[in-house]
Formats: structure tokens, C-alpha cells, sequence
């Protein structure tokens, strides 16, 4: 049986920065994912790269000869047999298209906070409602419990 091998994590240089007075507090940091140079040396492409779980920075264009080393022994494990990490696709997030209405805060947060990443039934009439039902019957609702108390005379 194949074991699982985990991808290797891209190393990067701390920016030289004036509170450090130009002196970093370490010299390296964990990336966001190796370069296209880098993949580019090893013999992958991006699309292959990413098929086989290895996280691709498309912005950074240094080359480190650590990465490229990691690159290879990753691709030497699975050459051996071993099974490769989850695809590391980009995300694809649905948006729903504008409705020509008033600005109503549509940053990122906005639109999670209001349903509109996803588009099932968030904006429906009928969802609505059922939530709301289902919520009395919960007793979570201050409508549930509302008419349940006797008038007070």
C-alpha cells in the first residue's frame, strides 16, 4: 500500500524592513507557494504542479535552490510509488451578478453576511419563511413564545 506524502512548503526571504533597522529577525519564512521559476526547473508546469498538491505563488518571481531541492525530493517520493497531497487548485467562488439597486456594502464580508456567495434559495421568499417557522417551533424566535404566556389582568 501506498503511503500519503505531504507537499513540501516553499521558503522565502524576510523583507528588510526599517523598524529591524535593516537586520531581519530571521533570515527565511514559510511562503505562500513556490515560484513559477522554481517549477518551471524542476520540469513542471503550473497546471501540473498544482494537480500533483503543490501551492503556486504566481506573483513571487525569486528562484531559491532550497525550493527547487524540495521540488525534486517531493517528486522523486512519488516517482517511488508513494501517493501525492490533494489537488491545490484556485478557488472558485460563485458570485451572484448585481441588481441594479442601491449600494449595499458588497465587500467580501457583506455579501457572506447577506447570502450572496452561494445561490441556491438565500434570496427566496419561500426560504425565508420556512426558516422563520422552523425557528418558532424551535422556540428560538421571540415570536414563539409571545402568545404562549396567559394575559396578564
Amino acid at each position: 500500500m501506498s503511503e500519503k506524502v505531504q507537499a513540501p512548503v516553499a521558503i522565502v526571504k524576510v523583507p528588510l524592513l526599517k523598524k529591524y533597522g535593516g537586520v531581519p529577525p530571521r533570515l527565511y519564512r514559510q511562503g505562500r507557494g513556490f515560484s513559477v521559476g522554481e517549477i518551471k526547473a524542476v520540469g513542471l508546469s503550473v497546471n501540473e504542479a498544482r494537480k500533483l498538491g503543490i501551492y503556486v505563488d504566481e506573483r513571487r518571481r525569486t528562484v531559491h535552490e532550497e525550493n527547487i531541492y524540495a521540488l525534486a525530493e517531493y517528486l522523486r517520493k512519488l516517482l517511488k510509488g508513494a501517493e501525492p497531497d490533494r489537488p491545490k487548485l484556485p478557488q472558485v467562488i460563485n458570485i451572484k451578478p448585481k441588481k441594479r439597486r442601491v449600494f449595499r456594502g458588497l465587500t467580501p464580508a457583506g455579501r457572506r453576511a447577506r447570502g450572496l456567495m452561494s445561490i441556491k434559495l438565500k434570496e427566496t421568499h419561500r426560504y425565508k419563511w420556512k426558516r422563520k417557522a422552523k425557528e418558532r417551533k424551535l422556540k428560538k424566535r421571540h415570536e414563539a413564545s409571545r402568545g404562549a404566556r396567559p394575559p396578564f389582568f
